[in-house]
């Protein structure tokens, strides 16, 4: 019985001895900034929502976006597309700043790393730079769902998450 389970075991180690499994990273070491995908970039860049509103956007706080994508099935009034078109040009005019911020915080820390030119104290302070735009970046986002909220009714705001499929839990949006 011991000899059949050291056996086992020998058998076991060697069968995953020569099975190399490349990293899930495996190809984006091609990327121009290899923390981030093109796709990233580009969303960054054209101050989409990137998912930094998540939290208001699944909790009853709608997103100006899609408000305006939705203005039909919503029935806004002009007053309301006007307004829903305000606060979603000056969200996307603040984000797509702060994410060409992003994207040249992100590229510079890159290039430190390929360059080996990083330190303890270059690296705290490029995070430091990089945390402090993500959370500029949240926060407009997050801000102009909580703007766009206050702009539609009661049952707007309930249409609108049936109509984007949040309503599945039975939460209860209140206005």
């Amino acid at each position: 019985m011991d000899k059949c389970w050291w056996w086992m075991v020998g058998l076991v180690i060697a069968s995953g001895a020569g099975a190399v499994t490349p990293s899930p990273y495996a190809g984006e070491e091609q990327r121009e900034i290899r923390a981030l995908s093109a796709e990233q970039v580009a969303g960054l860049l054209a101050g989409n929502g990137m998912g930094y509103a998540k939290a208001a956007e699944l909790n009853g706080y709608p997103g100006p976006k899609h408000v305006l994508e939705l203005a039909q099935e919503l029935d806004l009034s002009e007053a309301q597309r006007s307004a829903t078109e305000r606060i979603f040009a000056e969200m996307a005019a603040q984000a797509r700043t702060l994410g060409a911020e992003l994207v040249a915080a992100e590229r510079a820390l890159d290039q430190d790393f390929r360059h080996e030119q990083v330190t303890e104290s270059s690296l705290q302070t490029s995070l430091a730079q990089i945390a402090q735009i993500q959370g500029k970046l949240r926060q407009i986002h997050l801000e102009a769902h909580l703007q766009q909220r206050a702009v539609l009714s009661a049952e707007q705001v309930t249409q609108y998450v049936k109509l984007r499929g949040y309503d599945a839990g039975g939460h209860d949006h209140h206005h």
